[in-house]
């Protein structure tokens, strides 16, 4: 097996994303262990702090709100305008499949995963992703001052159609596909070409991203300075969803909520669930701003 697919044995048989709440509920922040103690008013460290979401407007960038208590329950596609806010984004887990090497594989230091569409495979492998098309735009900041983190890095990853992540589920296990590295402009933007990923069980639908000082220190995860999700609206959910190949997502969505989340019930998601526009035959784009501690 080409040495960009090789699998850890341990993954040999993980076909089942559905085991995601399970591995995740595992690698808890400190934070998130804290509050099932009851000492959820304690410091968790360093990236225990509280997000942003950007409102639904076309304005600059650097320019982050706080959503509406409708937008926290997922309902809404666009979000709403707040107060102006440059706080620092969530630390989440990095769950089970990060791809980083973390956990098994890495595609970090492989050739070809600095790229800006995500949807295809590299290397020997040649899938391509099927699903409704999704552009993934990041906004990332200085979360002293809201000034954008020219030159950062960011890895995102998410799984598929089906709900398999590319090596690891079996289905995808030879794929690496919807995984990719890209480093912001003097803007601070990234943005991605993807499909919008499934509802799998146990977890709302959601995109993963690291966060790295620049694409050079980007092939290791220990340089990573955050970690944290991206939550998608419920009403876009609903609608992609109804669409052929996510016949799955639909039943596994209707379980869920984004305060019943174990990663994003903390604040029903508040501060990670991205601005949404676009349709179906069109494709949508997610867009967040993500103020770090650079």
């Amino acid at each position: 097996m080409n040495p960009v697919l090789r699998l850890d044995h341990r993954y040999h048989d993980v076909e089942d994303h559905d085991r995601g709440l399970v591995y995740d509920l595992a690698t808890l922040d400190r934070r998130r262990m804290l509050k099932l103690l009851g000492l959820g008013g304690i410091s968790a460290g360093l990236f225990t702090i509280v997000g942003c979401n950007p409102s639904g407007s076309s304005s600059a960038p650097g320019a982050t709100a706080t959503a509406t208590a409708s937008a926290s329950q997922g309902t809404g596609a666009t979000g709403s305008a707040g107060a102006a806010s440059c706080e620092v984004i969530p630390e989440e887990t990095a769950g089970p499949f990060p791809g980083d090497g973390s956990n098994g594989p890495d595609v970090l230091s492989q050739t070809g995963v600095v790229r800006k569409d995500i949807r295809s495979s590299f290397g020997s492998s040649s899938g391509v992703a099927a699903g409704v098309p999704l552009s993934i735009r990041l906004a990332l900041e200085d979360g002293a001052d809201c000034a954008p983190l020219a030159g950062a890095a960011v890895y995102v990853w998410h799984c598929d159609q089906a709900g398999n992540y590319s090596l690891y589920s079996q289905a995808a296990a030879n794929e690496n596909y919807l995984r990719g590295v890209q480093a912001a402009g003097d803007d601070g933007i990234v943005t991605f070409d993807s499909i919008f990923p499934a509802c799998y069980q146990g977890r709302w639908p959601h995109i993963h991203f690291e966060v790295y000082p620049s694409l050079e220190t980007a092939n290791d995860e220990a340089n990573k300075i955050a970690t944290s999700q991206i939550a998608l609206p419920k009403d876009v959910c609903d609608t992609v969803y109804a669409t052929p190949g996510y016949e799955q997502s639909v039943q596994n969505l209707s379980r869920l909520s984004l305060q019943t989340d174990m990663v994003f019930a903390d604040d029903g998601g508040v501060h990670q669930l991205g601005t949404m526009s676009g349709d179906v035959a069109g494709g949508y784009a997610v867009r967040l701003a993500v103020p770090v501690n650079g």
